[in-house]
């Protein structure tokens, strides 16, 4: 086991938003320590920007959300972004050359020991704080005392033998809608038999956590009969349920599965029709952070903006959730460090030194990241990502860790163990209690997950040119617009969405849901 040497490069990172804009929008620079800039806009070989008062000239082009040496870095020197070290030159970089994976490299180990130290306020116990001003938003409050943001039916098959049929039922309930319900939406997926160990285990939890959610106002859980994971196995793991908002139709059991599922979605659909919005307090909400196809501009706009929001909802007593832990190495002593606890800090130890344990389990190395999309983006290193991802956290402690599965239950921002991988862990963010995910992208998706998924574009051009799939603009903080009134845009949006208001995958129809395989297929 190799010392944290990246223990010591984080320490320093509290100013990581003190950023440097050039009066003509051609650059940024993060920190004051950074010896590298990040281009606005695409400056040209033999341009000149000038930066604390020197001046560096372009020896090459520098696409926009790429950077450039600031000052001559020796061959093995740090590339410092964000205030922190992103990785180790390759080669001599000289003033004014791009920098990026062809002359820098990860500087990261395997598995690392960690000290706890804690910064600001996990320094010492939590003194009062000023009660701000209450915000509510219009939700359905359940009879558990859970608020949806949704009143929709779910179908949840417990197999992936049944996909068509729940597919069909939904597709036929939809015609029949009453009252406040506003969809029928079956969750197609490929598991819940020949499978073993801890895959099996993932399906259920899953599973469970959705047909458990307050955004469904009622479930149909749609098995096929020899499954592995069939109804009676999986009803221990769902618990006690309100028969009239979850029923339970084995079609093997039934002579025509059609017609019997179709009655009990009628029953479903009328129960969930007289749940009617009401005023609900901010701290019900529970919102997943999470970014995918980032670029060089996610670090600097989106995920900060979404950070300031994270802080925004906790200081209301809300509840945030940060997940893609493989995106948190290089990053991860920022998060340990912010641990509210001694206890949270080991459990964060564990929650990252398991996921490279998992890596390396499967003879995988641990950081082949960024994807090919990032680095066309402007980010070389996982560092690089990383620092950037973990902004999404803001600056609040973490307060609770979470298994993959497990039900968010500490108001504040928790971490949640799953992959970078969009789709599964959007899923696991909506499985955990989210109502709605943040996502952050520079390059756009159309991607959709259980439950509102707001994608914020890092960059105007990517806003502008995909209307259909971005649902918010960050690009404008490099712009002329100051981070809080954006972040109050941003909180303003997200409780309009929380109070019925449809993101653009809704708008598409886009439903997802995919669940997290790492063993044997039978």
């Amino acid at each position: 086991m190799e010392a944290g040497r990246n223990v010591e490069m984080n320490r320093d990172a509290e100013g990581i938003r003190d950023v440097e804009v050039s009066s003509m929008k051609k650059y940024i620079r993060i920190h004051e320590k950074d010896n590298v800039a990040v281009a606005i806009r695409e400056i040209a070989a033999g341009e000149t920007i000038e930066i604390g008062g020197l001046q560096v000239r372009a020896q090459e082009e520098i696409p926009a959300g790429h950077k450039i040496a600031l000052g001559e870095i020796a061959a093995g020197g740090e590339v410092i972004k964000y205030g922190c070290r992103i990785g180790n030159a390759k080669e001599e970089i000289p003033a004014g050359c791009w920098v990026h994976t062809h002359n820098l490299g990860t500087a990261l180990g395997e598995l690392l020991t960690y000290e706890y130290e804690p910064v600001g306020q996990a320094h010492a116990e939590q003194p009062e704080q000023t009660e701000l001003p209450d915000a509510s938003f219009m939700g359905y409050v359940r009879p558990d005392g859970t608020v949806g943001v949704r009143n929709e039916i779910w179908i949840i098959p417990t197999v992936g033998c049944v996909n068509n049929v729940a597919q069909a039922l939904a597709k036929a309930a939809n015609n029949r809608l009453q009252g406040t319900v506003e969809e029928v939406i079956a969750f197609a997926h490929p598991y819940g038999c020949s499978q073993m160990g801890e895959d099996q285990e993932h399906t259920r939890r899953i599973l469970a956590d959705l047909i458990n959610h307050p955004n469904a106002g009622g479930v149909l859980v749609l098995g096929l009969g020899c499954e592995n994971s069939n109804i009676e196995v999986l009803k221990p793991y769902i618990g006690e349920t309100d028969t009239d908002r979850v029923k339970f139709l084995v079609c093997q059991e039934t002579e025509d599965e059609m017609e019997t599922g179709g009655q009990m979605l009628d029953e479903l659909i009328a129960h969930a029709a007289s749940y009617q919005r009401e005023p609900v307090s901010v701290s019900k909400l529970i919102i997943g952070l999470k970014c995918g196809g980032s670029d060089g501009f996610s670090g600097i706009t989106a995920n900060p903006l979404v950070g300031r929001f994270s802080d925004l909802l906790v200081e209301r007593k809300g509840t945030a959730i940060l997940t893609e832990v493989p995106e948190m190495f290089g990053a991860e002593t920022l998060l340990m460090n912010r641990c509210e606890s001694r206890e949270v800090f080991e459990q964060t130890v564990k929650l990252v030194n398991d996921f490279k344990q998992y890596f390396m389990d499967h003879q995988q190395t641990i950081y082949e990241n960024p994807s090919p999309g990032n680095k066309k983006g402007g980010i070389s290193t996982l560092e690089d990502k990383s620092l950037g991802c973990t902004q999404k956290s803001g600056s609040a402690l973490v307060r609770g860790v979470l298994s993959y599965g497990q039900r968010v239950e500490k108001a504040g921002l928790n971490l949640l163990s799953a992959p970078g991988n969009d789709l599964v862990a959007s899923t696991a963010l909506a499985a955990s209690g989210a109502q709605i995910v943040l996502f952050t992208t520079g390059r756009g998706t159309p991607f959709a997950s259980p439950v509102p998924t707001v994608k914020i574009a890092s960059n105007s051009a990517l806003a502008g040119k995909k209307k259909n799939w971005i649902d918010f603009n960050a690009g404008v903080l490099v712009e002329d617009q100051e981070m809080e009134k954006t972040a109050q845009e941003l909180f303003d949006y997200v409780v309009a969405v929380a109070s019925g208001k449809k993101v653009c995958s809704e708008e598409a129809g886009f439903h997802d849901m995919a669940i997290f395989k790492q063993g044997v297929t039978l």
